[in-house]
């Protein structure tokens, strides 16, 4: 049975835009990120799915519509069949344009357009709730999370969000203008706060570890403890002694979609014993399981051969020429996070007038940590705006909700409340941020075209 990459590789093969046929009218290239593809995927490989298609007994949607269509009813009290124009931008079967869906595309993925939802603003009545102790409640508002964080932030035109959860999301709100992206960045649908109100786009940035990143360290190699001790220990060094982490787990996502990328560690030197609390794990550590072993390239022509075990980074060597340490892997998977981040920022700033952008807002779990929005402001060479209430999620479809039934006024819904915010400011030169993250695109040429080493 075939799976995702499979269906992707043959359009890429047989379209005549390739990668970016679906660029023009969706925003996005080809990719087993998006839902259309997956959609594919069940009417080549499921007899029921075909069947209740040509029956005519079949939808599709993305979560969000399920959701409202059981909360409307369902299937047995008249569901309603609805999303909205955020959560139908990410399918790749939606018009960006018109924010409707486009028939030519619906059908080469095998679907029917009668099969899809109804695609309404993020601010509107679209259903109420049909029982429950909510029954009678309406549902009025409908975003996508990234798209909800941007209306959280109150990001407006020409501003930015990174959100740094699993992975990183970057959103930077272009107003009305549909700005194609030619540096690897996904053209999308924003916001549109009302059915007559004005449509919001967006350029936006994906990375695909940033905390996942933390919890590798924590569960596959016990580096740390906790994600809290990542910040700590990170903080014990003054810097990465020169080592790169290009976290490509499983590829690399914007600004350059490399699906045979995969992560490498790069610039360790040798070992030297140290106590407990010095960056390498002291006595602590007996009765842990050994780690995963893991293939390294390294700065020191000596070092012969690196291995994790007990939570201590182990290598072998003619002599000790170095020092790099536990801390230092785990400071340098924090400015991993930074470095793509700052990635991103460049092919936005690259596809459109960002000029004026003067702060970026932040939130997600990860975001908590100082030192990593201190090494942020640090290789964006901008300044890092933390708000103190960080649920920017739900605060965006909260305020949506609450704009469509009158609860909130649209000024108070689009005004960036003041003194809201921690700031972090730039604190080394540009020279030393541009030499750094000189020595990180270095790095992430040598994580490219890696995904056959595992065959």
């Amino acid at each position: 049975m075939g799976d995702l990459r499979e269906i992707c590789q043959r359009l890429v093969e047989s379209l005549p835009g390739g990668k970016d046929h679906f660029r023009p009218v969706t925003g996005l290239p080809v990719s087993t990120y998006f839902s259309a593809y997956k959609a594919q995927w069940m009417v080549e490989h499921s007899e029921e799915v075909r069947a209740a298609i040509l029956e005519g007994d079949a939808l599709f949607g993305t979560v969000d519509s399920w959701i409202i269509y059981n909360l409307t009813g369902g299937a047995a009290g008249g569901g309603v069949h609805v999303t909205d124009a955020s959560n139908a931008s990410r399918t790749n079967l939606l018009e960006l344009g018109s924010r409707q869906w486009h028939a030519p595309t619906v059908e080469l993925f095998g679907l029917d357009p009668g099969m899809l939802p109804r695609v309404a603003s993020n601010s509107e009545v679209v259903g109420r709730v049909k029982a429950g102790p909510l029954a009678g409640v309406a549902i009025s508002g409908c975003l996508g999370d990234q798209q909800a964080a941007l209306v959280g932030q109150r990001c407006g035109q020409g501003e930015a969000k990174n959100t740094y959860g699993t992975g990183c999301f970057m959103l930077l709100n272009t107003g009305a203008e549909i700005v194609p992206s030619t540096h690897g960045l996904l053209t999308t649908f924003a916001y549109q706060l009302g059915p007559r109100a004005a449509p919001h786009y967006a350029l936006e940035g994906s990375i695909a570890v940033a905390g996942l990143g933390i919890s590798w360290l924590k569960d596959n190699l016990r580096l740390i403890d906790s994600a809290d001790e990542s910040e700590a220990l990170a903080a014990s060094v003054p810097d990465t002694g020169g080592v790169y982490f290009v976290p490509a787990f499983s590829g690399l996502l914007a600004p350059h979609w490399e699906e045979e990328a995969r992560g490498v560690l790069l610039g360790l030197t040798g070992a030297r014993p140290g106590p407990a609390g010095d960056g390498v794990r002291g006595q602590s550590t007996e009765g842990r399981q050994a780690a995963h072993v893991v293939v390294v390239v390294v700065a020191a022509a000596a070092v012969a051969a690196v291995a994790v075990v007990r939570g201590q980074v182990q290598l072998s060597s003619n002599s000790c020429l170095g020092f790099t340490t536990r801390a230092h892997v785990v400071r340098a998977l924090l400015e991993a996070i930074c470095f793509q981040t700052r990635e991103v920022l460049d092919a936005m700033r690259a596809d459109a007038d960002v000029s004026h952008m003067s702060v970026l807002r932040v939130d997600g779990g990860a975001a908590k940590n100082d030192l990593l929005m201190q090494l942020q402001a640090d290789i964006l060479h901008v300044a890092v705006s933390r708000p103190h209430f960080q649920e920017t999620t739900a605060l965006g479809a909260a305020l949506a909700a609450g704009l469509a039934v009158g609860f909130y006024s649209e000024s108070f819904v689009l005004t960036h409340p003041p003194n809201n915010s921690t700031a972090f400011m730039p604190a080394v030169s540009r020279d030393a941020s541009e030499k750094r993250y000189g020595h990180w695109r270095k790095a992430v040429s040598r994580s490219l075209a890696l995904a056959d080493l595992a065959e």
